[in-house]
């Protein structure tokens, strides 16, 4: 089910010239989230048809590198295996944007994806403060089943997280360090965190800044492509 798309973005999959489809439905709820429109299962009346979205990108043909699947979170819906194909039949590329929230069905898609952007949230190894971010019980079990099957896949891959130093500790970056190293992981995206209009999202906002830099270098002694976007 279909809540948005956008026709073209440079910045959804590094690299790439990309339509973005946004698909409806979330069973997380990670308080920091810009999408929160899309957490529900049911779509607007307004939102786009899936028709009408093939009928888009087939006009794009030549001028597109690929499809990014978006959310909300894309692998809630059962038909997106089909969509893919169907993009795929196109001649395009196909993107995945993911929390890991299921592990299966991750891993049955992976070998029609060309890429994967993995939203990590915390340290995995802290499943009670991974339950708090993401809003739901268990979500860092699942989170690491995703991450661990993506790697294994070699699908190509970027793995970034969403920082603020009152929901992320320094002792919590460190130790999603060392697990990145200990998965080979080389890259490692810090997103830049920003408030939405919640207003405990809003409260947040002066704390807001990029980890120290002593913590930045412990960091890159474990993964040594850490970048700040």
């Amino acid at each position: 089910m279909l809540g948005g798309v956008t026709p073209l973005s440079t910045t959804d999959w590094p690299g790439k010239l990309a339509a973005v489809l946004f698909l409806q439905g979330c069973p997380w709820r990670c308080g920091y989230c810009h999408n929160a429109g899309l957490q529900p299962r049911c779509a607007s009346a307004t939102a786009p048809r899936w028709s009408d979205v093939l009928a888009l990108l087939k006009r794009r043909v030549g001028l597109l590198d690929g499809v990014v699947f978006s959310g909300g979170e894309p692998t809630l819906q059962r038909g997106l295996g089909d969509a893919v194909a169907e993009v795929r039949a196109l001649g395009l590329q196909t993107g995945l944007h993911t929390a890991g929230i299921y592990p299966a069905r991750l891993s049955a898609l992976l070998p029609a994806l060309d890429w994967v952007g993995f939203d990590l949230k915390t340290d995995l190894d802290d499943s009670a403060a991974y339950s708090a971010l993401a809003g739901a019980r268990h979500s860092a079990a699942a989170a690491r089943r995703s991450l661990q099957a993506l790697l294994a896949s070699g699908v190509a891959c970027e793995i970034r997280t969403t920082y603020h130093p009152l929901l992320i500790s320094d002792a919590a970056l460190v130790g999603m360090a060392q697990m990145l190293q200990g998965l080979g992981v080389t890259q490692w995206v810090l997103q830049r965190w920003q408030a939405n209009p919640d207003p405990a999202q809003q409260a947040l906002a002066p704390a807001w800044h990029w980890p120290p830099v002593p913590v930045l270098q412990t960091l890159r002694e474990h993964v040594a492509g850490v970048a700040l976007r």
